[in-house]
Formats: structure tokens, C-alpha cells, sequence
């Protein structure tokens, strides 16, 4: 119990600083999952063209950046871009970052949802004189949305707990001070339950909310 109470009076003296790391993470967290779902609405289109052209290349960056471990792109943009005269803030770095990564995922659970809709419903609209784009809006981006949202929470919840490796790039994020916790008391065990625990009561909210979309889409729907 005594070795608790230490822990405890260590994470009053820095919650402060602890909490600011909060405050970074969530805002790191919303940044990218607001950019990565409309940047994903974008790819998505895209993959839906009429072009070929433009088809493969969607395919090709939904597939590139799906594929590339997302700690190798922050360090190529952080630790790399430098070397070409190009020095961005580890904030700017993450959002850059995430939001391509995020976006492929996105996309790819769009598409999926895309397959499942009744293509006939979509080309009566065509046949009613709506234009493409018309299609997307009114049609097809609705229904998609509807059937992705349990895909696109777990990639909110995703971008929650990715967020804890911006650290690696300097971000002094909810985790960076967890560590800053542990380096200082070497209390580590104790200050990385007390994360996991924040983590997960983040995670529950993220949850909460999201059951509370579905029901209301359900009863829209």
C-alpha cells in the first residue's frame, strides 16, 4: 500500500503535465479522425470512378498506405524529411500521417460497404437524370455511412490507441508524460496500469457514443 501511496502523491505533483498529455492525445485523436473520415470520403469516390485511371491510383494509395507499418511513415516524414531541407512540428508530422493512413482504412471500409448496396437502386437514380455526383451525395454516401459506422468506430477507437506512438516522434502526447511518470519514480508497472486504465475508460466513451449513433440511425433508418 506504501509503495502506492508513493505512486499516487508522484501523479498528483505531475498531473498537471499529465493532464496537458491528455489534452494533446484527445486533441491528436479528434484532429485525425476528422480528417482521416473526410479525407476517406474522398478516396472512397474516387474508387468508385468511372475512369480506370483514377480507380487504380485510389487502389494503389489505399493499398500503399494500408500496407506500410504507420511508425515507418511518421519516421520517414520526422526523421527523414529533414535530410531534404523539409522540417515539420511533430504535431504537424502526426496529423499528416495519421490522416493518410486513417483515410486508406476508411476507404477500404466504405468500398466494402459499397459492394453490399443494390446497384440497381443506383442506376435507377442515373436513369432519373441524377448526375454522378448527385448519386454519391444523396444516394450512395447515406447508405454507405449507415452500414459502416461499427467498422468506422473501431477506427476512432484505433486512432485513440495509435496516438500513444506520436511519442516516437517527439509529440508529448498522454503517454510521453506516462513515461516521464515511470522515468521518475521507476514506478513503471503502476504508471502504465494507470494508462491502460485512461485508455480504456477513453475507449468506453468512444463506445457509448457510438452505440447511441447506431440506434439513432436504426430509428432514422
Amino acid at each position: 500500500m506504501g509503495s502506492w501511496h508513493n505512486f499516487l502523491q508522484d501523479l498528483s505533483a505531475q498531473w498537471p503535465v499529465i493532464w496537458s498529455g491528455l489534452l494533446d492525445t484527445l486533441h491528436l485523436t479528434v484532429t485525425i479522425s476528422v480528417s482521416g473520415f473526410l479525407l476517406g470520403i474522398a478516396v472512397f469516390y474516387c474508387s468508385i470512378s468511372r475512369y480506370v485511371l483514377i480507380r487504380k491510383l485510389t487502389e494503389a494509395y489505399i493499398s500503399f498506405f494500408i500496407g506500410m507499418p504507420l511508425i515507418v511513415l511518421l519516421f520517414l516524414m520526422y526523421y527523414g524529411l529533414p535530410q531534404w531541407g523539409i522540417k515539420l512540428e511533430p504535431f504537424t508530422v502526426a496529423v499528416i500521417g495519421f490522416t493518410m493512413n486513417v483515410a486508406a482504412y476508411n476507404a477500404a471500409y466504405l468500398t466494402t460497404a459499397y459492394n453490399s448496396l443494390d446497384q440497381i437502386e443506383l442506376e435507377a437514380a442515373r436513369a432519373q437524370g441524377f448526375s454522378e455526383p448527385q448519386v454519391f451525395r444523396y444516394i450512395t454516401l447515406p447508405q454507405v455511412l449507415r452500414f459502416s459506422v461499427p467498422a468506422l468506430t473501431n477506427q476512432v477507437i484505433g486512432n485513440l490507441k495509435d496516438s500513444s506512438v506520436a511519442f516516437l516522434i517527439q509529440y508529448t502526447e498522454f503517454f510521453a508524460r506516462i513515461q516521464e511518470l515511470a522515468s521518475y519514480n521507476f514506478q513503471f508497472f503502476k504508471a502504465y496500469m494507470f494508462a491502460a486504465v485512461v485508455y480504456l475508460l477513453l475507449v468506453s466513451v468512444i463506445v457509448i457514443v457510438a452505440r447511441m449513433i447506431e440506434r439513432r440511425i436504426c430509428v432514422i433508418g
